[in-house]
């Protein structure tokens, strides 16, 4: 342990007499990080999760069915992996809906485990959420409905049990939910086609090809994996038919950060964040994303020509060690992109895209601090029964989180879209300029977010604010408030929303 603590430290000097010992904590630490860079046989199709069947019922909703339950998914040779999915094996359908329509699902839980089914980056009222007040008992039904509100965006959906959200996800259910708009620009948006969905997880499999669910002993983020998945895909590569091709980034993962770029060195387009479109295409070669972040780029390709999505060390500002043990070491190739000898043409893109966030002045003090540190808020771990506090319907609050403990984190709010206002004191950079819904908390870095309560008052359900890296967030990293008519304390336990 004595040694552990100095190469914390960043004390890598030993006595020699200490020498062998040094020796196998130089393997020790030698091993821990992962280099795929040139080492992929890109050999295997991209799979494409299919868009769900909807219809249209007599009150004109968009219904669509969903059914959880284990399966089986085949991630090298040998026995295919147990594992859980929505309406097949692996993953999730992805469901897509037009701003200004209502939505009913219809969620059935036929998994051995009370679940939950959430609509992460989704503006709805509390009781559809989806969060730990909603449980669904195995062999029951849940049927939320809200009208979508919000702009064109790469949402997702995935288990949200209270402490039990890691395992949920992890075993595979995820999927996105697309938000377009009536009248959308002309940007690549033919599902599958010139508009994909990339879905990167990583995970680890046990010598008989189960799901290793152990945690990394040393880091405390949970699970970090050595195989890269997209879409439920080990070693992807994607047939490109077209000179354009937009790439909806999800960094499904339970804990491990990717910093996106090309293996070339190739510029990108990125068009939208989390929660909807930049106000205009940003050029640039590297897209952060921490886990739950959602990017939209746009790369533009040559017949013939060949290149690699690959994750290169993200930059978290953690310590020596700490980075090392949470995959902060890690070059990792994702996915292969194959140009056909001819492309059929793309139309440029627009140079307006969207209008940016305007909620407040990055001069505005803010109302509330969060500080986080190892399982906790503020000094508190989350407490089903506890309501942290309310904020006022229609109002605009400035929060300012600042992760303090030197671990990875990040943050998430249920219900709303923000706006970035600073970061450490400066302009949020270019990439962090649309609207977002969960965002990367570097170690004593203040940041400060913007956002707008727009929901119907209900001091009885609660949203959730959290630590998206998903151990964090299952060990006590998570608080939770309500809207109410003036922001008035409900001054009440809270109870579940739905018990199925």
């Amino acid at each position: 342990m004595r040694r552990r603590t100095l190469l914390k430290a960043g004390l890598v000097a030993v006595p020699a007499t200490a020498a062998a010992s040094a020796g196998g904590v130089g393997w020790w630490w030698s091993g821990a990080d992962l280099n795929t860079a040139g080492k992929i046989r890109f050999e295997n199709r991209l799979f494409i999760p299919p868009q769900a069947r909807s219809r249209r019922d007599a009150h004109g909703r968009r219904v669509f069915d969903l059914r959880a339950s284990p399966g089986r998914h085949r991630f090298r040779p040998g026995a295919p992996t147990p594992t859980w999915g929505i309406n097949g094996p692996h993953l999730a359908p992805t469901l897509r809906a037009t701003r200004g329509e209502t939505v009913l699902v219809r969620f059935r839980n036929d998994l051995p485990e009370t679940t939950t089914l959430h609509w992460h980056g989704m503006h709805l009222p509390a009781r559809m959420d989806g969060g730990p007040h909603q449980p669904v008992k195995p062999g029951a039904t849940w049927s939320p409905t809200w009208t979508i509100d919000q702009p064109a965006a790469t949402l997702w959906y995935h288990p949200h049990p209270h402490g039990r959200t890691a395992v949920h996800v992890y075993r595979g259910i995820a999927g996105l939910f697309i938000l377009d708009e009536p009248d959308p620009p002309e940007l690549p948006g033919r599902y599958g086609v010139d508009d994909v969905p990339v879905i990167v997880r990583d995970i680890n499999l046990t010598d008989d090809n189960r799901l290793d669910e152990r945690h990394r002993s040393q880091g405390g983020n949970g699970i970090v994996g050595d195989l890269v998945t997209v879409n439920g895909t080990p070693a992807p590569y994607l047939p490109v038919t077209t000179q354009r091709v937009r790439l909806r980034l999800l960094n499904a993962s339970n804990s491990r950060i990717y910093r996106f770029g090309f293996a070339s060195g190739r510029e990108f387009t990125q068009i939208g964040t989390d929660g909807g479109r930049l106000a205009a295409p940003h050029e640039t070669r590297r897209v952060q994303l921490s886990p739950a972040e959602r990017a939209e780029i746009v790369v533009t390709l040559r017949p013939g020509e060949r290149d690699v999505l690959r994750s290169f060390p993200p930059r978290t500002g953690l310590n020596l060690w700490d980075r090392r043990w949470t995959g902060g070491d890690d070059t990792l190739d994702i996915l292969q992109l194959r140009a056909a000898p001819r492309l059929t043409p793309s139309p440029p893109l627009p140079d307006r895209l969207a209008d940016p966030p305007r909620l407040a002045d990055p001069a505005t003090p803010p109302a509330r601090h969060f500080r986080l540190a190892k399982y906790t808020i503020n000094g508190r771990s989350m407490d089903m029964d506890r309501i942290d506090f309310a904020v006022a319907q229609g109002g605009t609050e400035v929060w300012e989180v600042t992760s303090i403990d030197g671990s990875p984190h990040n943050f998430h709010v249920h219900d709303v879209q923000f706006q970035v206002l600073s970061v450490g004191g400066d302009d949020p950079p270019p990439h962090l300029r649309g609207w977002k819904d969960t965002i990367h908390t570097p170690p004593n870095v203040p940041i400060r977010i913007a956002m707008r309560f727009r929901g119907t008052p209900d001091p009885a359900a609660p949203f959730m604010y959290h630590c998206h890296i998903l151990n964090h967030e299952d060990l006590g990293l998570m608080g939770q408030f309500v809207v109410t008519a003036n922001g008035q304390d409900p001054r009440a336990t809270t109870k579940p929303s739905h018990q199925h």
